[in-house]
């Protein structure tokens, strides 16, 4: 049985092996996919060891402390925190091996090919067409506030391929490789300035059988384990204590105090506690993640994310004053990554809009957590038997 003390041992032995002040980065991450530290949760022969998932913090420490490269996460994060768990539920073993090593170590960039412009909140309604044609699929259709698709090699795609049933059960779960002809990638300008976000435009693409994840139909089923994923990821991320949006609000009050107001303090006070809170409440869900699947709870992770990360940044900007929005980069720029704390005031407050929406709207939030977590009754569906081709639209 593997335990924290072997994990040492074995994270010793790689840093040996591979030296990081003179291995190459990506070489690096290889050996350390291939020796089962990447993810210790997941199997042997994927990254992991078949540990507890909560041993991953011992190896990521020594790592750490040894001055070894990480992958990026943040560049690549829709690729771990989504494709990744979808891949490793539902993919065949050969997906698996294809997929997961290059996807881990960063050598190829996903994206979420999900929301549409009908099918937003209500994803189910997606209209993305794909009819089967021997052994492949022929897929038609659009997707919308596609982040990293401009950078991606894959996409998971979620399209309709039986329109005779309800909008629930007539979806399939694809893998897209956004190289192939009749992908088209264009840029979302936003508010920032910038096109973090992008439109896909998908026409008579020929996605071979073998990239279909789950059976055929199940699509919605797969891409559950997709959407609780993205909502733990973004709402459940490890930082340290003042990490993350309060960092620099936090910072700002302690190097400038001609900028203190007593209403802003007790503003700052409150919003301190509450992001230490969510902090806390973050590592308490990543350890009953080691116990399973992600459930409904990471749904008020993310919820709570977006509400304060809205409340912090319109703090920083009262505190900051006619500064607050001063923003040097409004030029149109098609960032791989989103960097929140590396950026100006004004840019955290803009950007910090879209987290109410991205992952799951919080009025959709709201439901799951009221319903699920909270066992309160289902509003009323009146569309839950008909058939998509006969809905409203």
């Amino acid at each position: 049985m593997t335990d924290a003390a072997a994990l040492r041992r074995r994270t010793q032995d790689l840093l040996a092996a591979h030296p990081p002040a003179t291995t190459d980065r990506t070489d690096f991450l290889k050996a350390r996919f291939d020796a089962g530290l990447a993810w210790v949760h997941y199997p042997e022969g994927l990254g992991g060891l078949g540990a507890p998932r909560t041993l991953q913090a011992v190896v990521d420490a020594e790592l750490e402390a040894a001055g070894a490269p990480d992958n990026d996460p943040r560049r690549i994060g829709i690729g771990l925190g989504m494709a990744a768990p979808t891949i490793l539920g539902f993919g065949t073993d050969e997906q698996k091996r294809r997929f997961l090593r290059p996807l881990w170590v960063g050598e190829e960039v996903w994206c979420q090919l999900f929301s549409e412009p009908g099918a937003g909140s209500d994803l189910a309604a997606l209209g993305t067409r794909a009819v089967r044609d021997g052994e492949s699929w022929a897929v038609d259709g659009q997707k919308v506030w596609t982040s990293s698709a401009h950078v991606a090699r894959w996409g998971i795609l979620i399209a309709r391929t039986d329109p005779d049933v309800p909008k629930h059960r007539g979806i399939t779960y694809f893998i897209c490789d956004m190289t192939d002809p009749g992908v088209e990638v264009r840029p979302l300008r936003q508010i920032t300035g910038e096109a973090e976000f992008n439109e896909v435009f998908l026409s008579g693409v020929r996605i071979p059988d073998t990239r279909r994840l789950g059976a055929v139909g199940e699509g919605w089923k797969v891409a559950q384990t997709t959407l609780m994923n993205e909502r733990v990821s973004i709402g459940g991320m490890r930082i340290p204590r003042e990490g993350g949006m309060i960092g620099p609000v936090a910072e700002a009050w302690r190097e400038r105090p001609e900028l203190r107001t007593h209403d802003l303090h007790q503003r700052l006070l409150t919003l301190w506690v509450e992001a230490e809170v969510a902090r806390l409440t973050g590592d308490r869900l990543r350890q009953q993640l080691a116990q399973g699947q992600p459930g409904p709870e990471g749904s008020g992770m993310k919820l709570g994310f977006a509400r304060l990360n809205q409340e912090i940044s319109g703090l920083e900007v009262e505190l900051l004053g006619d500064e607050g929005l001063l923003y040097d980069d409004w030029t149109m720029r098609r960032p791989d990554q989103v960097d929140f704390t590396g950026r100006e005031a004004g840019y955290r407050y803009l950007r910090s809009k879209g987290n109410s929406i991205e992952g799951g709207t919080s009025e959709v939030l709201l439901n799951i957590v009221a319903e699920r977590v909270l066992g309160l009754p289902s509003e009323p569906r009146t569309d839950k038997d008909v058939a998509w081709k006969d809905l409203t639209r």
